[in-house]
């Protein structure tokens, strides 16, 4: 019977990660929540105070926590499901779900892009890639870190990704879809991040997040979390699928895998033709691509459902059913739980039996590739 595979839960940060984990030198400027005075938790991110009051920053770890504001309010570092932090809890949330293998992003650390210091960058990313290692290691079969990637500063990036293949064991490594220091990722800069990737068969996840001060769509204009929230994941996602399959990262490497997450999947018929489109009309701007966007994805691609997207049928019909993971984004604010595993096997019930086995199972096993 396949395994059924969580492609992108997370974990929530606890203090021994900037306590215990944290090269002394950088300790005080790592990300990391401080309680005050009155009881209520804080994010600090190089020493600077990033807590908003219209954002509780526990509140946006619990199941359902932005749901009533009041309570968001109220909420603390304390009230973060165990699930998130010890491995033994997370096992006992799986086993209720009916989830056999989770694979894991962080929360706090998904900001990691605001640490704009590069030696500080790449300090943070050894943390916490040395705290997801011991985390799983309870459990080497039913749970996987993804591990951050500095690339602020690629030499580093690369000295990262070969550590945690090599030395730790990582079968997956993440990136942010914006910027990092004004590059996108099709910057020629990052090809020895890329070439070392592919060389070492290692996937590569886009993974965004809303809190962030790295440049974002829809940044300039929406601070209130609502509108912020709901454009910052696909919008970029968006940007980063165009910059690898346009940019023509996955041309000069044709063996490398990247998924791009938490952004749903109703987006990828109308980008993929747009694409298509400008590849057939505007094809001396891109000389590089030497075939469309359609078939550098289907190749190439990976990307996560929300169950609530009622196109979901219609995007598969594109040919897409080995491309599709699901997520349960456990424990953030917006993930359904209990029965996340129930609200996605009833979004496929619309697809044949081995599209629903391909998205459940078989493409995380593909994409991560899991013994």
């Amino acid at each position: 019977m396949p395994r059924i595979i969580d492609s992108d839960g997370h974990i929530v940060e606890p203090p021994a990660l900037w306590k215990d984990y944290t090269e002394s030198a950088y300790r005080e400027q790592m990300i990391q929540i401080r309680r005050n005075r009155d009881g209520q938790d804080e994010l600090f991110i190089m020493g600077e105070n990033r807590s908003r009051p219209n954002l509780p920053v526990a509140a946006s770890v619990v199941p359902g926590g932005l749901s009533d504001l009041k309570r968001a309010r109220q909420l603390t570092w304390d009230d973060v499901p165990p699930g998130g932090f010890d491995p033994h809890a997370r096992i006992k949330v799986m086993d209720a779900e009916g989830i056999d293998v989770a694979v894991l992003y962080p929360s706090m650390w998904l900001l990691y892009g605001d640490l704009t210091e590069p030696k500080l960058q790449a300090a943070a990313c050894r943390a916490y890639n040395n705290w997801m290692a011991d985390f799983c290691r309870v459990y080497p079969d039913r749970l996987y870190g993804v591990a951050p990637m500095p690339l602020l500063e690629v030499d580093e990036a690369v000295r990262e990704l070969r550590r945690v293949v090599q030395q730790l064991g990582y079968k997956a490594v993440f990136v942010r879809p914006n910027p990092f220091g004004g590059r996108r990722l099709n910057d020629r800069a990052y090809d020895p991040f890329w070439r070392e990737a592919e060389e070492l068969d290692v996937p590569v996840a886009v993974h965004s997040s809303f809190g962030t001060r790295m440049p974002t769509m829809g940044g300039d204009r929406y601070h209130d979390p609502f509108f912020f929230h709901m454009v910052c994941h696909p919008f970029e996602q968006q940007a980063a699928c165009m910059d690898v399959i346009c940019g023509g990262v996955l041309a000069r490497f044709p063996r490398l895998r990247v998924a791009f997450l938490e952004s749903g999947i109703g987006w990828l018929g109308y980008w993929l033709d747009r694409m298509d489109s400008h590849y057939e009309k505007m094809h001396d701007y891109v000389p590089w691509m030497k075939k469309t966007a359609t078939e550098y994805f289907i190749e190439q691609c990976y990307l996560t459902l929300d169950p609530e997207e009622r196109t979901l049928a219609a995007m598969i019909s594109l040919g897409v059913a080995g491309n599709v993971l699901w997520g349960s984004d456990y424990p953030h604010f917006d993930c359904t739980f209990p029965g996340v595993l129930k609200e996605v096997r009833g979004a496929l019930g619309v697809l044949p039996e081995t599209s629903r086995t391909k998205i459940l199972s078989e493409n995380a096993v593909n994409f991560y590739r899991l013994g």
